[in-house]
C-alpha cells in the first residue's frame, strides 16, 4: 500500500472563521519504507496570519509574500495524494482545511478527501493504545524514542517526517534501513538521504553483565505475586513456563 504522511500549517483556527492553509508537507511511504519522495510547499493565503499561529509555526506574513496560491498547486498536490492512505495526526483538522481549499476553488469533486484517499488518524490510534495519557506528537516521540530535537517550532514537512517515524515505530516497523527513492517533489528541492546503517565496532569491550541480587530477586517475585493476585489469574508467561515443564517431564529421556 502507498501511504502519504501529511501535515499542514494554517493562518489560525478554525477553518469556519476563514483561516487558510499556508504550508503543506507530505512524505511517501511504500511497503512500510520511507521512499525519500516528498511534497512540500508554502502558500500565500490572501489573509493575515494570526499572531498565535505564528508563535506555533513561525511562518510570518512577510515570508509568505510572493508564494504560490493553493490554486497554483491544487492539481499537482491532488495527484500526489490521490489513491493513497493518508496518515495524519488529528486528521479532522488537516482534512477539514484541505476540503475547504478545494471547495473555495469550486472543485466539489475533490472537496471530500475521503472519496479519493483512505485516512488513518494517528491521534485516534494513540488514544486507543494509550488511554488517559498525553498523545501529542511530542509526547509520542518521547514515548517511542523518536528524535524530535530539531522541532523548536511546528513545520509541515518536518512534522510529517517525524510522524512517519512515530507511526512506523508505533506499529512495529523499521525506519533506519529505509532507502531514499529516485524522485522528490518539493518547492525547495532536495531529497531525503538514506539513513546510514550504524554498525558496532568489532573491538568493543565485552558487555558487563550485572546480575540481580537475592533481595532484588525476592522483590521481583513478590511483585509478580501481587500482579497475579490483582488479576485473579495466572500470568501468561507463568502458564507458558509450566507448559514447557510439563512437556519436558512427559518427553522420553
Amino acid at each position: 500500500m502507498r501511504s502519504v504522511v501529511l501535515d499542514t500549517e494554517t493562518t489560525g483556527m478554525p477553518v469556519t472563521d476563514g483561516h487558510r492553509i499556508i504550508e503543506i508537507g507530505c512524505v511517501e511511504v511504500i511497503g512500510r519504507r520511507l521512499t525519500g519522495r516528498h511534497y512540500h510547499v508554502y502558500l500565500q493565503p490572501d489573509r493575515e496570519v494570526d499572531e498565535g499561529a505564528i508563535a506555533v509555526h513561525g511562518i510570518t506574513n512577510e515570508f509568505l509574500i510572493g508564494k504560490q496560491r493553493f490554486n497554483d498547486i491544487a492539481d499537482e498536490f491532488f495527484e500526489f495524494i490521490k489513491g493513497a492512505q493518508l496518515i495524519i495526526h488529528n486528521a479532522a483538522f488537516d482534512v477539514g482545511f484541505i476540503n475547504n481549499e478545494f471547495a473555495l476553488l469550486g472543485q466539489q469533486d475533490r472537496a471530500e478527501l475521503s472519496d479519493h484517499c483512505s485516512i488513518l488518524d494517528t491521534l485516534r490510534m494513540a488514544r486507543e493504545r494509550h488511554p488517559g495519557q498525553r498523545n501529542s506528537l511530542d509526547a509520542l516521540c518521547k514515548r517511542y524514542g523518536v528524535d524530535n530535537s530539531g522541532r523548536d517550532l511546528h513545520g509541515a514537512l518536518l512534522d510529517a517526517e517525524i510522524l512517519a517515524d512515530v507511526y512506523l515505530t508505533m506499529t512495529g516497523g523499521q525506519t533506519n534501513l529505509s532507502l531514499a527513492g529516485d524522485g522528490a517533489d518539493s518547492e525547495n528541492g532536495g531529497r531525503r538521504q538514506p539513513t546510514p546503517i550504524r554498525r558496532l565496532p568489532t573491538d568493543r569491550p565485552s558487555t558487563l553483565v550485572i546480575r540481580a541480587s537475592s533481595n532484588e530477586v525476592a522483590a521481583h517475585a513478590a511483585r509478580m505475586q501481587a500482579i497475579e493476585k490483582a488479576a485473579g489469574a495466572t500470568p501468561l508467561w507463568v502458564q507458558l513456563e509450566q507448559a514447557v515443564e510439563v512437556e519436558a517431564e512427559a518427553s522420553p529421556a
